[in-house]
């Protein structure tokens, strides 16, 4: 399970980077961040760590900004706000996810967060 996404005046952890990967590299099914050249177990194990927190918490803001996204687009007083279903429908989402993420931006937007409900998932 997903640990929380620090809230805006807690430090953030900086995972490792996610580096660019050449064009030719990426077309090949096989290749994967170099993992595949890797033939230590533990620095593999390592390398793919590093990996898989940097995704989560590249994740974790990216729902932030898809959050506070929302909001701006729901915002009742701009003359082309998007209804609910507008939204979701943008975004692949289900109505009611929606209006989760809408007001989780909200709650972002304000400074006020998810931290006394115990997660920063809008869900």
């Amino acid at each position: 399970m997903a640990e929380p996404t620090p809230r805006r005046h807690d430090p953030r952890l900086r995972p490792a980077p996610l580096l660019f990967e050449p064009a030719e590299a990426a077309a090949d099914p096989e290749h994967f961040f170099d993992l595949e050249s890797i033939e230590d177990p533990r620095a593999l194990l390592a390398r793919a760590t590093e990996l898989t927190q940097a995704f989560r918490a590249a994740t974790d803001r990216a729902m932030e900004f898809q959050a506070i996204a929302a909001a701006q687009l729901a915002d009742p007083r701009r003359f082309d706000r998007l209804t609910a279903a507008d939204i979701a429908e943008r975004a692949e989402w289900t109505e009611d996810y929606a209006k989760k993420m809408v007001e989780f931006g909200r709650d972002l937007m304000r400074g006020t967060t998810a931290e006394g409900r115990g997660s920063a998932d809008p869900v």
